[in-house]
């Protein structure tokens, strides 16, 4: 058995009674969708046409966002329905970065990933799904497609069928007959201008009852017109004006949208900051004490080891806060998905905290005089046992990106040397910024000089010429990459990320002087967060839908 859908794009009048009664059947919160009905006016008058585009989730054979799930709160059925499970679901939002076509959402109410069931308690009762009851020209079809008797296997045999995105390798089960590029790609009238026909969107922060930041969409109308409110008096807004010394801006606008909220915010750089401090610590020491570039220095473990133990607080920290249900982050260890990165990420920092904060642990006590010192033995053998983990916590992050299937710029094979050079380099800043408090090893501290400028020198450029410096392989990359370094995050990029985080940096480590290097490593890491929040932030602006 394996459930799926068939949109006859020639038969859809585009009511939106699909949309309404999925509403009603499974009592979908105001602002959010589960299924929503795009229509285009494309064409050159006379000849003009108006596409229809019904979405929902695809129930894909491969679906990504089951896979990246860490706690099977997205999972598949044996008939092929991807489900979730509200009871279970953590609000990570990773399902919504893993889903190429922007089918998932957050529920208002209970801060837990929804979508589309297919109607799953219906469907187990043997009743079609309610779009499929009330759709008044039978332009959705649903059924078993393994099954060559049944209506959507014999209308799928019979008619030349497209899917949405099919490079993604998702195997979607949502198929248009007759469906239009024009609806069917969400970037295919470049950019879009700004507000609507009508209006524009604004957009308030507020509560919502304890599971996160929550919007409020407002109308407004640009500036220089209005909107009439109901029972008031006054002129209605046009988007084509003449009069007044004003001119029509634009002849392609968008008449209003199902809004999809960006998932991740500024806690995802931040922490991505944080790990690279926390585990770059013990990566550049064990590094250098395996390899015999500099001699054992405990108050390097304990200075160190100090700020890597806080550093990786804030890491859990952040990443606790950015949950929509903080109180289950402990189910990512008792009802673990193995599959997913989220929750390899959590074991690799759980492991990487333990074993360090055990070394650093014992490193004080025996400092302090309540232990006696570690045997050379000892110490070596915690070295080459935290080298692995904090490998390990470093780039893992790459991996979970990668499982971001929804946002293509966050698939690059470069990302994983790129956060282990990032590590290395915020690890050897931090012993100098602590230099400047604490006096470590001379061989240390030029190891750790050499480790910084060098690490600054190869990130950067990885960045200019790897991640921005060559073709993307999808426009939707491509379309990131130029919001990065030309758009909307250019100045975060460029001032910020290149040239306070990493040209200001090598020409304070110039004069040899301490403080100065202390204040390079600060330059660096304030630096490594505006890139990080342009790359994060940028491929989440690219629509999906």
């Amino acid at each position: 058995m394996n459930y799926g859908f068939v949109i006859d794009t020639r038969r859809c009048i585009g009511c939106h009674a699909c949309s309404t009664a999925c509403k009603s059947e499974n009592e979908v919160p105001l602002g959010v969708h589960r299924t929503w009905v795009k229509s285009v006016e494309h064409g050159r008058y006379p000849d003009v046409t108006r596409s229809f585009q019904v979405s929902r989730c695809n129930h894909c054979d491969n679906p990504p966002c089951a896979r990246i799930c860490p706690v099977t709160a997205m999972y598949q059925r044996s008939d092929g329905i991807v489900e979730f499970d509200a009871d279970v679901c953590i609000g990570c939002k990773a399902c919504m970065q893993a889903c190429p076509y922007d089918a998932i959402h957050i529920d208002p109410d209970t801060g837990t990933a929804a979508k589309c069931h297919y109607c799953s308690h219906r469907v187990e009762i043997a009743m079609e799904p309610a779009c499929v009851v009330v759709c008044p020209t039978h332009a959705i079809i649903a059924g078993d497609m393994d099954d060559p008797m049944s209506e959507i296997a014999r209308t799928i045999a019979g008619n030349a069928t497209t899917v949405r995105k099919p490079e993604q390798g998702t195997a979607p089960k949502l198929l248009y007959i007759n469906g239009n590029d024009v609806a069917l790609h969400p970037t295919v009238f470049g950019e879009r201008p700004g507000g609507f026909a009508f209006s524009d969107v604004v957009t308030e922060q507020g509560s919502a009852g304890g599971h996160g930041p929550a919007e409020r969409t407002l109308m407004t109308a640009p500036s220089g017109a209005s909107i009439r409110q109901p029972g008031e008096q006054g002129r209605p807004y046009s988007p084509i004006q003449v009069g007044e010394g004003r001119v029509a801006g634009q002849m392609a606008q968008v008449a209003w949208n199902a809004q999809h909220k960006i998932p991740w915010h500024w806690q995802v750089p931040a922490y991505l900051v944080t790990k690279g401090i926390g585990a770059g610590i013990f990566l550049f020491l064990t590094l250098g004490w395996g390899l015999r570039i500099f001699p054992f220095d405990a108050a390097a473990v304990i200075a160190g080891g100090l700020l890597s133990v806080i550093a990786i607080l804030a890491t859990t920290g952040l990443l606790v806060a950015d949950l929509e249900r903080p109180e289950r982050f402990l189910s990512i260890l008792y009802r673990p998905q193995w599959k997913s990165w989220l929750t390899r990420g959590a074991f690799l920092l759980i492991g990487f905290a333990t074993v360090s904060g055990l070394w650093w642990a014992g490193e004080t006590a025996a400092a302090l005089g309540l232990v006696d010192e570690p045997t050379a033995l000892t110490r070596a053998l915690m070295g080459w046992l935290t080298l692995p983990l904090a490998i390990g916590a470093a780039i893992y992050t790459a991996w979970l990106f990668a499982q971001a299937e929804g946002r293509d710029l966050w698939q690059s094979p470069l990302l994983p040397a790129h956060l282990f050079v990032q590590a290395l380099f915020m690890g050897a800043g931090a012993m100098l910024f602590l230099d400047v408090f604490v006096t470590f090893n001379p061989a240390l501290v030029l190891a750790a000089r050499i480790a910084f400028s060098s690490g600054l020198v190869i990130d950067l450029a990885m960045i200019l010429l790897g991640e921005f410096g060559v073709p993307h392989a999808s426009e939707v990359a491509a379309r990131a990459a130029h919001e990065i370094t030309s758009g909307k995050y250019k100045s975060q990029f460029w001032y910020g990320s290149v040239v306070l985080g990493h040209a200001v940096p090598l020409l304070l480590l110039a004069p040899g002087w301490t403080f100065l290097a202390g204040v390079a490593a600060i330059c660096a890491g304030v630096g490594l967060y505006f890139y990080e929040h342009a790359f994060v932030m940028a491929p989440q602006e690219i629509p999906n839908s």
